[in-house]
């Protein structure tokens, strides 16, 4: 019997010189627009009619990032570019997001200048051109599709809540974190690939508004132009705004005011981290006034807020990793077997200082600011680490 040896295999210089010269060249896409999606599936086949009206004669092409819709919005998607290379899909897995997955496109192609803008086709691809005119002359960074500059409009697309609400947004971000364009939470824009390149790392992956997160993290002032455009009315499906965007909003001007130094996910977790010190305080009185020792008041308190917490970081703080169904109950048994230390050291530092001093507010407080420490780092490195 003979045996026989794979000889290993290796690329020099010179191989791959002709590897690629044996490769039919292709002419490559000069603008790549990035759609992120979730649950538009009605929406696809006219958004791609549309920009193949308002775009002949540019090398284009479009990337849908899909958050795993439920409506298979990305079979539409691979559909349409079996016979069509232009057009491509994404489908991410465990992961949610809008800034996740407009920088998650970006970084997929290869063209230098990239589009993001809605599927909802509340955004006028007509602009697309004049934007792109406007990046060619190299003069500017960034080029925002504005619905309040020039003749641009937003009634059409907004109730009057939501105007009033967009409006106010926007005066908060300009003043405080000082940036120059009439609508930094716009979600239609242009901006050269290179410079998310450069800013990848220090973007949020959290939100809906990434063309404020790109603005307020260059290092140097951007040169941005505007185009502005009239924001239409939603014809299919359903606004993906809810009052859990205000929260990440809120998290977002906190953290690039700050300078990163408190992340958007750590305001959410301090927030969540409150309530669960009302729960815990709450429980604890009353257990108390039923007549419970101290310690075993103090360890039932602090596992209903672990409870709680749990429950509420899971909707709120880490909704992108969400934990669902049978994942959530495992979940949670994970969670409370590591927070059970923190309950352990918390209710043995909260006792040590109730014997010495009985004011039971304090020394419930100190047992929840051990338990919250704890939590924080069994919620980012155990339970909701990101997956793969």
């Amino acid at each position: 019997m003979t045996s026989s040896r794979l000889a290993p295999i290796s690329a020099w210089p010179g191989d791959l010189a002709i590897l690629k010269s044996e490769i039919p060249r292709q002419e490559g896409f000069e603008l790549s627009i990035v759609i992120p999606t979730f649950n538009e599936r009605e929406n696809i086949v006219p958004l791609i009619e549309r920009l193949r009206a308002a775009l002949v004669g540019i090398a284009w092409e479009v990337i849908f990032v899909d958050d795993d819709s439920s409506d298979k919005t990305v079979d539409v998607v691979r559909s349409l570019s079996l016979t069509d290379r232009r057009i491509r899909g994404i489908r991410r897995i465990h992961r949610r997001g809008l800034a996740g997955a407009c920088l998650e496109g970006i970084l997929s192609t290869s063209a230098p200048i990239v589009a993001v803008m809605d599927a909802d086709l509340q955004h006028d691809e007509t602009r697309l051109v004049a934007m792109l005119a406007m990046m060619r002359s190299n003069r500017t960074d960034l080029v925002v599709a504005t619905r309040y500059g020039g003749e641009g409009s937003s009634s059409e697309g907004f109730t009057g809540v939501r105007q009033v609400g967009s409006q106010m947004a926007i005066r908060i971000a300009r003043r405080l974190l000082r940036i120059e364009t009439s609508d930094p939470m716009s979600g239609f824009f242009m901006v050269k690939r290179a410079l998310i390149d450069e800013l990848a790392p220090k973007l949020s992956q959290q939100g809906f508004k990434i063309l404020l997160d790109i603005i307020a993290s260059s290092p140097v002032p951007l040169k941005i132009g505007e185009i502005s455009y009239v924001f239409r009315p939603r014809i299919h499906g359903e606004s993906k705004l809810d009052a859990l965007v205000v929260f990440e909003y809120l998290g977002l001007l906190v953290a690039k005011w700050s300078g990163d130094i408190i992340s958007s996910r750590m305001l959410l977790f301090g927030l969540v981290g409150l309530s669960g010190v009302v729960v815990h305080l709450t429980i604890l009185r009353l257990l108390l006034l039923g007549g419970l020792e101290f310690p075993v008041s103090q360890a039932a308190a602090m596992l209903a807020a672990v409870v709680s917490n749990y429950t509420f970081n899971n909707a709120l703080t880490y909704r992108d990793r969400r934990r669902r169904g049978v994942r959530f109950l495992t979940g949670l048994m994970l969670f409370s077997a590591f927070c059970s230390i923190g309950v352990l050291a918390g209710t043995g530092v909260s006792s040590l200082f109730y014997s010495r001093e009985p004011q039971w507010w304090l020394a419930g407080l100190a047992g929840a600011v051990i338990g919250a420490g704890w939590n924080y780092i069994t919620s980012s490195m155990i339970t909701w680490r990101r997956a793969g």
